[in-house]
């Protein structure tokens, strides 16, 4: 499965060429009220689309947006500080 990070401090974003497309391939008018790229799934189809075709240009400010594998069977997340991430898996905890 691929996932979308950012790999740098700063955080995640798209610039607006990558917004117009992923919106273009969701079929939703831009400018949207209510459309936040930081809510985007990072294993979204149409998102891991948009930085493959884009490349840097995907880019928002502060962020670079790098695709990884993570096996298909791995229950992931994607963990951060100060907005350089990477992908984690899940693990149980108790208290």
């Amino acid at each position: 499965m691929k996932v979308v990070i950012n790999n740098c401090y700063g955080g995640f974003s798209l610039s607006e060429a990558g917004i117009t497309r992923y919106l273009e391939l969701k079929g939703i008018e831009w400018p949207n009220a209510g459309f936040y790229d930081r809510d985007i799934p990072r294993d979204d189809a149409d998102l891991i689309r948009v930085i493959e075709e884009l490349g840097d240009a995907a880019n928002g400010a502060c962020a670079d947006l790098k695709i990884v594998e993570v096996p298909d069977e791995v229950d992931w997340y994607v963990e951060e500080y100060d907005g350089n991430e990477w992908v984690a898996e899940r693990h149980r905890t108790w208290g």
